[in-house]
């Protein structure tokens, strides 16, 4: 049974070895959350941006798990933004209180699962995301 969220991809990288590759995919998508934590939810997206920067002529998974993990990041901010918005018309403060435990939420849960797919050396695909790096 194939699940949709994740493929495979071949170690056909020369400059970086499997371990490396995996470690770095690994980081890729842990970086997203602790960029977040570290910047009070604003930069969630630098972390896997500077990855991808240095790595995305290296090895397919780094360039993909950091494309993804970014792209998520961003999906994330612009949800952030939405709720602090909602948060300013006093009416909807509610809803920014929803949105922020949606986001908390699922700024924790698909990146931990996308990082157990590349130290398996899969590529994860994030439920939602703007593609922007590809």
């Amino acid at each position: 049974m194939e699940n949709s969220q994740y493929n495979s991809y071949d170690n056909n990288d020369r400059s970086m070895g499997s371990d490396d590759t995996r470690t770095w995919a690994i980081l890729a998508h842990l970086s997203a959350p602790a960029s977040m934590i570290f910047s009070a939810g604003w930069l969630g997206f630098l972390g896997p941006f500077i990855i991808w920067l240095v790595f995305k002529d290296r090895s397919t998974l780094v360039r993909a798990a950091s494309a993804r993990s970014f792209n998520y990041s961003v999906a994330l901010l612009v949800l952030s933004i939405v709720a602090w918005i909602c948060f300013f018309t006093l009416i909807l403060i509610p809803v920014a209180i929803v949105l922020w435990v949606v986001a908390f939420v699922l700024v924790l849960w698909h990146p931990i699962k996308a990082a157990f797919a590349a130290s398996r050396g899969e590529i994860y695909k994030y439920p939602f995301q703007i593609g922007i790096l590809r």
